[in-house]
């Protein structure tokens, strides 16, 4: 069992909104529920029971009732949710309407503003008035080009008022990237801004815009938010400032009210081996999963300030936007996390009394890397809970957070994705923190780690697959008529459950571990290995500043190549090298030691913060890379074509 790092002290479990929730369970059916697994076990045992309890606990919003929980709890894809319901997601999340602060927003060091929900609930009235007034209507698409700004939050609330689809896209990404996503979906408005802020200077996206709009027939109005008052609009046809767009006389708004299952998001995969799949998520689904995870898995609640570390076109930003429904405060921050040194976010979460603190595995070992220490800088009084996701968080970096960040808080390393706008492991405030490990599998999930046959293991590594239908599944692809994109993305492996394509091990206390995408996995000798393994090493070695490995055919079989990037003016010796292949053989095995290691001034990482590994080993394999503006550092990949043409 891994070393435990954390622990609930016993006087605090009661009042969890996890601990109510179970003894309502058992009050209700007459049950005894003795710990968190026998919990989850009832919840996947019970699919229709507990689902129904989550729409009830969290008093959804509705103006017509559902007839039936769920059709049918094996069916996936296809089942039914909550039948005959009516509702709006934006409704759920605009239902406080006091003076409370609703959205704090950080723009680097230059932008600071506060809202209240009153004030949200009214800028949401002005705009979705105006929305309405261009003819907006139920299913129509709107598209967001911005960086993480109130407006953004604003838009979404009004575009989900009037049952259109919401859609965006963060400013850094390129412009094909942009197409390749909007051109799918055909916006009838874009939202944009006029720039924005990174590392201290000003980047201007009107230009950039143009070129978007211009390639885009079904847009009809493009708004533009004056967040760098620069640049000129004029040039950029159908255009309107915010300022100018929304209806000012508006105080009301007007929720459409409609099915369950009715589009509310349109996301993206990352799409950097050929065009992004359209992935359409339900306001039900969407709604019913986000307020299980944050009331249950995190504890939010009216007194907590949430902030997560995200840009628009990450799902982490929406299922932070969602805590507006449990009435917290939340905190939007724009711009580079290390500006203008390594302690800027961190400061903020002091300045603000943040509860729950959310970023990336990247964000928390980069911390280390730069020497921060954090409580020698702050005490974060109220910090209760530290998210992190975007790829598994390394046991190095549980021992960053204990040691010297805050020892009593808990750590909650998270995974899910954009396929499902969820998690299917997470943390959960009840139970110990265990160092390595995600804290246990979402309840209503019956997530299960199986062979290549389909068995399931216990405390063995294997894919990542749910054999019980979740609300938060997509209801479809968008521009997949007959959904064989659809089946071939989640249910092709092993039809009628889903295969999210992570590899996971569940242990004997229910404590999960992810050990990457099995669709990047190394297989030399015909051994599947997972590239989290090998990075928990050569991450912990100190000359070591990133690190990819992948796998490149030979013949029958496949070897393993690493690639690093090592901190300033250390040199990758013969001795490095064998360091590095000797400390991979101790803590993993011989299959896993890497046959080459190269050094390589870059690692390729999305915009979304993932290293891309796929995209890589499609170069050293001799396959082209289709869509590069995915990627936050396109250029790193000349270096690895050079590096392929030379072996």
């Amino acid at each position: 069992m891994s070393e435990m790092m954390w622990n609930p002290k016993e006087d605090r479990i009661p009042d969890l909104q996890i601990s109510d929730f179970s003894r309502r369970i058992c009050e209700k059916y007459n049950i005894q529920l003795t710990d968190y697994q026998s919990l989850h076990r009832w919840t996947v045992d019970h699919i229709s029971e507990f689902w129904e309890m989550i729409w009830q606990e969290n008093h959804i919003i509705h103006s017509k009732p559902y007839t039936q929980v769920v059709d049918d709890e094996t069916k996936m894809p296809g089942a039914k949710w909550f039948s005959g319901a009516l509702l709006n997601f934006g409704e759920n999340l605009l239902r406080f309407r006091d003076d409370q602060i609703a959205i704090i927003f950080k723009g680097e060091d230059r932008v600071e503003r506060k809202i209240t929900y009153k004030e949200l609930y009214l800028s949401v009235a002005q705009a979705a008035k105006a929305m309405r007034e261009l003819g907006i209507q139920k299913g129509d698409r709107v598209a967001g080009f911005l960086p993480n700004i109130p407006e953004t939050i604003i838009a979404m609330l009004a575009t989900t008022s009037i049952g259109a689809i919401w859609s965006s896209s963060s400013p850094d990404f390129g412009i094909n990237g942009v197409l390749d996503r909007f051109t799918q979906i055909e916006p009838k408005i874009i939202f944009a801004a006029d720039g924005y802020f990174y590392k201290g200077k000003t980047f201007d996206t009107l230009e950039k815009l143009k070129s978007i709009v211009s390639n885009l027939p079904s847009v009809q109005k493009v708004v533009i938010i004056r967040y760098v008052n620069q640049g000129v609009i004029s040039n950029i046809s159908k255009t309107q400032t915010w300022n100018d767009f929304v209806n000012n006389s508006a105080t009301t708004i007007e929720f459409e009210q409609v099915p369950f299952d009715h589009p509310v998001y349109i996301m993206y995969s990352s799409g950097t081996t050929g065009k992004p799949k359209s992935i359409v998520h339900s306001g039900g689904g969407t709604l019913l999963q986000h307020l299980k995870e944050l009331r249950l898995h995190t504890n939010i609640s009216r007194q907590d300030t949430v902030f997560y570390f995200t840009t628009c076109g990450w799902m982490m930003w929406n299922w932070l936007v969602s805590s507006l429904a449990l009435g917290a405060t939340i905190v939007l921050y724009d711009g580079n996390p290390f500006y203008p040194d390594a302690t800027a976010l961190l400061k903020m979460a002091d300045d603000y009394q943040v509860t729950v603190f959310g970023s990336s595995a990247k964000y928390i070992s980069s911390l280390e890397s730069e020497g921060v220490i954090p409580n020698k800088i702050y005490k974060y009084d109220r910090l209760r809970a530290i998210l992190s996701t975007g790829s598994p968080l390394s046991e190095e970096s549980f021992d960053f957070v204990y040691n010297f960040w805050k020892q009593d808080v808990v750590l909650s390393s998270i995974s899910g994705g954009t396929d499902i706008v969820s998690c299917f492991a997470l943390g959960n405030p009840a139970l110990p923190v265990h160092r390595g490990e995600l804290q246990c599998v979402g309840l209503g999930m019956d997530v299960q780690s199986l062979d290549e046959v389909g068995n399931p293991l216990q405390n063995q590594k294997g894919e990542l697959v749910c054999s019980k239908a979740f609300p938060s599944m997509p209801v479809y692809f968008w521009n997949d008529p007959n959904g064989e994109k659809f089946q071939n993305a989640y249910f092709k492996p092993f039809p009628g459950r889903w295969c999210h394509g992570d590899y996971i091990l569940i242990n004997e206390h229910g404590g999960v571990k992810i050990f990457g995408r099995s669709d990047a996995t190394l297989n030399p000798g015909g051994v599947r290995i997972g590239t989290a393994e090998i990075y928990r090493v050569v991450e912990g070695i100190s000359d070591i500043a990133d690190s990819v490995v992948v796998g490149q055919s030979t013949g029958d079989d496949e070897r393993v190549l690493l690639f690093v990037k090592l901190n300033p003016e250390i040199v990758l010796s013969d001795d490095l090298k064998q360091t590095i292949r000797s400390m991979i053989r101790k803590q993993c095995s011989p299959r896993h030691v890497p046959e080459v290691i190269y050094e390589v001034k870059d690692i390729p990482y999305t915009i979304n913060g993932k290293k891309v590994e796929i995209a890589i080993k499609r170069i050293l394999n001799g396959m082209d890379v289709t869509n590069r503006d995915a990627l936050v550092n396109p250029d790193s990949l000349e270096e690895y074509q050079r590096i392929r043409n030379n072996i």
